[in-house]
């Protein structure tokens, strides 16, 4: 074998090594990128949120003149960041199945009514209206409601606090607002 020959192969097997890694750099990229994208769509599926009215202390929302939507500012858990606390709204990532439920109290002599509301339908409504000689003796009211939905990517989910009526949560963080995709469809 000449000079010439030996060069000539040693290119080759140089180009063939080179090719080689390109191949498995290829394969470990589209490995990574399926791996993201299985990622992806289990991060997709996993919707839950739990949140209280109030940060910190004690305190009565309302009674306002209009209805208003209830921002749950005292967030526990907000698994895929779909829940807004300053907003109070849930905005339904993907089509599926949700759940959600509420709880509200209510303090002294109040009257409380509620709603959860997909988009601008009302759907269920939670209420306690506290008779004074009862809340004599308690001095706390609450009442709670929950609904399995149906939602679009996009539908908003959220509590409206009727006009007139108060809720009322302190630091034991008894006024809640909770929901989850049950699965997607």
């Amino acid at each position: 074998m000449n000079i010439l020959s030996t060069k000539l192969l040693l290119s080759s097997e140089r180009q063939e090594w080179k090719w080689v890694q390109v191949e498995a750099q290829e394969k470990n990229l589209i490995s990574l990128a399926d791996n993201l994208k299985q990622q992806l769509q289990v991060s997709a599926n996993k919707v839950a949120f739990s949140a209280s009215l109030l940060d910190q202390g004690s305190g009565t929302t309302g009674p306002a003149l209009t209805e208003t939507t209830l921002a749950f500012k005292h967030v526990v858990r907000n698994i895929g960041d779909a829940y807004n606390p300053q907003t109070g709204v849930f905005t339904a990532p993907l089509r599926g199945a949700y759940h959600s439920e509420w709880y509200i109290g209510i303090n002294k002599d109040g009257s409380a009514i509620t709603s959860l509301m997909k988009n601008d339908q009302q759907v269920f409504t939670a209420r306690n209206n506290l008779d004074p000689k009862y809340n004599l003796e308690v001095g706390f009211g609450s009442a709670s409601n929950g609904a399995s939905l149906l939602l679009e990517a996009g539908d908003v989910v959220f509590v409206r606090l009727w006009s007139g009526h108060v809720v009322h949560d302190d630091e034991n963080h008894i006024c809640t607002f909770s929901g989850h995709l049950l699965f997607p469809m």
